[in-house]
């Protein structure tokens, strides 16, 4: 139908808030500016990037990969000579959208776009690697400092 869903946060990496690094409340809310809408058609990913500014005035790029699955747990309902008959949507019908965000200090957008995109791949291609490995190896590389070399 017409009406509109919520985002909620899956999983998130860190598990926990860092110290100096809070995780920023409502992201969800960022991450699809169109709203949250299921679609009959798998639509082609979309990369974007929201900057936030919290209260000490500190900025927050959040990198925004977004992309849309076949959504297999929907329950839908038909309704025969008056009666309701329950089932399951076939998951070609319907897709939902999912967004992958990357929440840094630096402002280092195609940086960021590849480093989704490989999260991407790594999930939709179900490759042999774990999100979490993957992700820590990420938060381990050293970025260059601006102007500096690549």
């Amino acid at each position: 139908g017409p009406a509109e869903g919520l985002g909620k946060i899956i999983q998130r990496f860190p598990q926990k808030d860092w110290e100096d690094t809070p995780f920023p409340q409502g992201i969800e809310l960022f991450c699809q500016p169109g709203g949250w809408q299921l679609s009959k058609e798998r639509k082609q990913p979309t990369f974007f990037v929201v900057v936030l500014t919290d209260i000490d005035s500190e900025r927050h790029y959040c990198s925004c990969l977004t992309f849309y699955e076949a959504e297999i747990n929907l329950q839908g309902t038909k309704e025969i000579e008056g009666e309701e008959e329950s089932g399951l949507i076939p998951p070609a019908e319907v897709f939902a959208p999912k967004s992958l965000v990357l929440v840094s200090r630096l402002d280092y957008p195609e940086i960021f776009r590849a480093c989704l995109g490989l999260i991407y791949t790594v999930y939709v291609d179900s490759l042999n690697v774990s999100l979490e490995t993957l992700i820590a190896n990420l938060c381990s590389c050293l970025v260059p400092a601006s102007g500096g070399s690549q």
